[in-house]
């Protein structure tokens, strides 16, 4: 069974791409979120990640649900009975999934206090928003400092995409204002960001190469002279991100800390395979 290191408990879902022992170490929660793909539904952590990248490119529906309430409800009693007196629940933007409403109702259900933020964002902003909060946690923070620290990283953190298309995010309805890139000639790649909780566009860029080099100036442009943790995430098996992690470690003056991570296949399915981001986050 998993514990939960401090009086306030941190739980977060599976789009926040946290590793296992990152989660572990800091006594995260995570709830999966839900994944179709044909007829059959699975929780995220259930599903083959190859399998995925496979049906994706074979063009097999593969199509998302948040989590039940159920499992929301039975994340939080674990972490009462493990002694929590207040629980703080961070998740992916309600403009892209039902998973914060989700917790919300499931919090009504349960005795402790539960603060259940809409982090507006999602992938490793999220996945840092957590783990910031449960290092409050776990130093004894009460629940409003580990509110602050979660808000302040995920408003803070900056996403910028790498698609190969936006085919994918057309099919699962999440393509929001980057609509306007649809159309445009197939070797014109879209690079993207989050903003007011949604897919945004920011530049376009003739050929793969190229938008790489462009992802990667807007990762150093993001991050300036602020010290910085910067996450690569990538779905998909790819030698690139490894080359992205050492151009931006010799461009980025002050990084705190860089991780190369698996997107969750929840993000995977809307991004498609190749699809590479990049997580700037001041601390």
């Amino acid at each position: 069974m998993r514990s939960f290191p401090g009086p306030v408990a941190v739980i977060t879902d599976s789009t926040a791409c946290l590793p296992t022992s990152v989660a572990e170490r800091w006594g995260i929660g995570i709830v999966q979120v839900q994944l179709q793909i044909g007829d059959q539904f699975e929780e995220e952590n259930r599903c083959d990640r190859e399998k995925v990248v496979r049906e994706l490119r074979a063009g097999t529906p593969v199509r998302t649900a948040p989590p039940e309430v159920a499992a929301f409800f039975w994340a939080f009693q674990e972490a009462a009975s493990k002694g929590a007196s207040a629980i703080v629940s961070v998740h992916i933007s309600g403009r892209m999934s039902e998973t914060v409403n989700a917790a919300r109702e499931a919090a009504q259900q349960v005795n402790v206090p539960v603060h259940v933020l809409d982090s507006g964002t999602t992938g490793m902003s999220l996945g840092l928003a957590a783990t910031s909060a449960a290092k409050v946690a776990a130093a004894g923070g009460q629940a409003t400092r580990v509110i602050d620290a979660a808000e302040r990283r995920f408003r803070g953190s900056r996403e910028i995409l790498y698609v190969d298309t936006l085919e994918f995010l057309r099919r699962g309805g999440r393509i929001g204002a980057a609509q306007a890139f649809l159309g445009s000639a197939f070797s014109i790649k879209p690079l993207l960001t989050l903003k007011n909780g949604e897919v945004a566009p920011l530049t376009r860029v003739p050929g793969q190469r190229r938008a790489l080099n462009k992802l990667v100036d807007l990762a150093v442009e993001c991050a300036g002279e602020q010290e910085v943790e910067i996450a690569i995430t990538r779905f998909g098996p790819d030698e690139r991100d490894l080359e992205i992690g050492g151009r931006l470690r010799a461009r980025v003056p002050r990084i705190v800390d860089s991780t190369l991570v698996d997107a969750s296949m929840i993000l995977g399915a809307h991004l498609g395979p190749g699809a590479i981001g990049i997580t700037v986050s001041p601390v």
